[in-house]
């Protein structure tokens, strides 16, 4: 893994900071290494920091009642976590996990906020960057409150095969529950309806990964189920 990558190297934003924008904003980061499986950060602690993905791939989720959970989306190189805290957010919104080993950039709000108001041109970069996020959570509301099981699943195959179509592999990381989990669906029924859309050729299983070969039939399922 690669451990020293500039923040250049990694989102192109920060090309448009200053040589002088930059090292404030370094000497006010730590750069940590996460191993698979530790958790990056935890739904409702203190938002100290907001978080910048160097390297890696970060699995982002909601805890709801009980032990039962929502994931939300993935982060790979370039992304940020908990950026709403630089606009007052206390505490995290969401807890994130590593799912491969990752290089995770811990950057003080504070000094954040201030080259977002300092340079609106970074601070524009950022922000075009960051709305997707809001596309993706009205994506798993109408998932989870107007589609049917084989619907929820169609969709979240057609979000995590957008990684693999950037050359980023996901489904070799995640298991049958991490994918049920962003379905809002059983793993019981994760397996039975990826082996009906392997039947139906929309998809070909091999061990955890998922290749798919007619993505037409898959946002047809999506559309309509």
């Amino acid at each position: 893994m690669e451990q020293e990558k500039s923040l250049q190297e990694t989102s192109e934003c920060f090309k448009f900071l200053s040589d002088e924008e930059l090292k404030i904003l370094k000497d006010k980061k730590a750069r940590i290494i996460y191993l698979k499986g530790e958790n990056v950060m935890k739904q409702g602690a203190f938002a100290t920091h907001v978080l910048f993905v160097v390297d890696g791939l970060v699995r982002v989720y909601l805890q709801t009642a009980g032990t039962k959970q929502i994931n939300l989306q993935l982060k790979t190189q370039g992304d940020f976590l908990a950026f709403s805290s630089v606009f007052g957010e206390e505490v995290y919104p969401y807890s994130a996990v590593a799912m491969k080993d990752s290089i995770i950039c811990m950057v003080d709000k504070d000094a954040l906020k201030d080259l977002l108001v300092s340079n609106p041109e970074f601070g524009l970069k950022i922000t075009s960057r960051n709305y997707q996020i809001e596309n993706r959570y009205l994506e798993i509301i109408s998932n989870i409150s107007y589609k049917q099981m084989r619907g929820k699943l169609a969709s979240t195959l057609i979000y995590l095969s957008t990684f693999e179509a950037e050359g980023v592999p996901v489904f070799e990381h995640m298991s049958r529950q991490d994918i049920a989990d962003f379905a809002s669906i059983t793993s019981e029924s994760t397996i039975k309806f990826l082996k009906e859309f392997e039947k139906d050729q929309i998809i070909k299983l091999d061990g955890r990964q998922i290749n798919i070969i007619n993505m037409d039939s898959l946002k047809m399922i999506s559309k309509n189920s």
